[in-house]
Order: structure tokens, then C-alpha cells, then sequence
């Protein structure tokens, strides 16, 4: 029973094969494009694929994306299915104060980092950060309950705001260093210093919430940028989405 994992973001789709649905299943294929090539996934990259048996997908980027989408996978016989953020799901419990308005990807990650948790040892809090067009930071206590978690602009955004807001301020390609000594390095070093001390802050939050060191998982493209000046232990998880619907699809045949 081959298992097709799709992520859709606001950029890229990322698709994963895996030989079976559920956690810690073998990894059979998997690939990105950018969302403006998706038009042509039939006709090339998945028209060469064992056709999966069932699918479940995460996307953010919105129907019409989505229905784009949709119409590449008709080469196979299978439905598709996305998952809708609710109260409950494999296993963890939302905290939200309405769980259908959060963030599709977020509670998939909520989910894969679970997969994670349980399958290292006995369960622990853990902060889920995903770095992309917008950086979320969010915290799962030992129990699987969301807890809440931050909204807050990703690099590129960062910069394009500084660039529209102030006067002469470009944005060349930086780097991340301790004290910058031009615009560049100053410009890219801040950014990752603010999204750094918003992930810093919330891991001490949820160490005095819950008693316990928090597990530190991080994802997505720009997720490296973070790794020289993050003063905190992390496992950084490019398949944390899709360990997630790993999880959901698992407990959905489970039902």
C-alpha cells in the first residue's frame, strides 16, 4: 500500500513515496517543484511513478493551487485528500480558539514532531519552528496538546519591508555574523537575530510551563540560517511535514 505525501507551500510543492502508510515507512521517491511548474507533474516527474495507492495532502497556498494540483494526480486512481486543521487528530489536541482557522502546515508539523516525540522515547514538550515565507514557533506539551505558538515574517520579508520602509536601504545578500561591520551582514544578521531570539524566548516559555526541556525541531528552506547563532540544541527535520501525514494517514486507516 504505497503512500503519496504532498506539502504544498506558499512557493514550492513537495511530494514524498513512501512504501506504506505510516510512520517510519520506507522512503520509495520524492521531489519540489516550484509552484509554478506544477501544471506538468503528469507529463513528467510523477508520470514515472509506481502509482500510490492512497494520498494526503497539506497545503496553504489555496484552492486554486490546490485544484491545480488535483488535476496532475488524475493519472492515478486514487481521491485526494487534505487534511483540515480540527480539535483533534493522531493523536494531539489543539488549543486554538478555533481550530479550523490554524494554519494547515502547522498542525501537520504539530503532528510529525508527535510522530518524532514518541518514537525517540517517553514523550517530552517540544517547539516546532518552521522557517519560510513566515516563520511559526510552536509549542506542544508531553501530553500532545498545541499550546499556541507565534506568527512572524521570514527573512525575505524582513528585508523587503526594510527595503520599501526606509530611504537608500537595498538588500544585498548578507551574512550572519556576530557584529556586523557593513549593511549587508547588518540587514541579514538581524533577521536571524530577531526570528532567533522569538524561538530563544518561547523555548524558556515552555520550560517554565511545563517543568520539562523542550525537544527543538526546526523546518523549512531557510531554516539553515539559523543553525550558527541558535544557542539551543535542534534537530532540524526536512520531512517534519511529511512525518506528520505519515502519523494522520495511520490513524485515519486506523478508524
Amino acid at each position: 500500500m504505497t503512500f503519496l505525501a504532498i506539502d504544498i507551500g506558499n512557493s514550492r510543492l513537495k511530494w514524498a513515496l513512501y512504501a506504506a502508510p505510516r510512520p517510519g515507512a520506507r522512503l520509495l521517491d520524492q521531489g519540489a517543484v516550484f509552484l509554478e511548474t506544477i501544471d506538468t507533474l503528469s507529463d513528467s516527474v510523477w508520470q514515472a511513478l509506481a502509482p500510490p495507492s492512497s494520498m494526503l495532502g497539506c497545503v496553504v497556498a489555496g484552492d486554486a493551487v490546490r485544484r491545480r494540483v488535483e488535476e496532475q494526480m488524475e493519472l492515478w486512481d486514487i481521491e485526494p485528500r487534505w487534511v483540515v486543521p480540527a480539535q483533534h487528530e493522531a493523536g494531539i489536541s489543539s488549543g486554538y480558539d478555533h481550530p479550523n482557522r490554524l494554519g494547515a502546515d502547522r498542525w501537520v508539523a504539530l503532528a510529525g514532531a508527535r510522530s518524532r516525540l514518541l518514537a525517540a522515547g517517553p514523550a517530552r514538550p517540544a517547539l516546532v519552528v518552521m522557517v519560510g515565507t513566515a516563520v511559526t514557533v510552536d509549542a506542544l506539551d508531553a501530553e500532545g496538546h498545541f499550546l499556541g505558538g507565534l506568527i512572524l515574517p521570514g527573512f525575505g520579508l524582513m528585508l523587503r519591508a526594510l527595503e520599501m520602509g526606509t530611504a537608500g536601504l537595498k538588500v544585498p545578500t548578507g551574512e550572519v555574523v556576530d557584529f556586523p561591520t557593513n549593511t549587508s551582514d547588518a540587514l541579514m544578521s538581524g533577521g536571524a537575530n530577531a526570528i532567533a531570539g522569538a524561538i530563544e524566548r518561547q523555548h524558556r516559555k515552555l520550560l517554565a510551563r511545563t517543568g520539562q526541556a523542550p525537544a527543538l525541531y526546526m523546518t523549512g528552506g531557510a531554516a539553515v540560517k539559523l543553525n550558527a547563532i541558535t544557542d539551543l540544541p535542534f534537530v532540524n527535520l526536512e520531512s517534519l511535514i511529511f512525518d506528520g501525514l505519515l502519523l494522520m494517514q495511520s490513524h485515519r486507516l486506523a478508524l
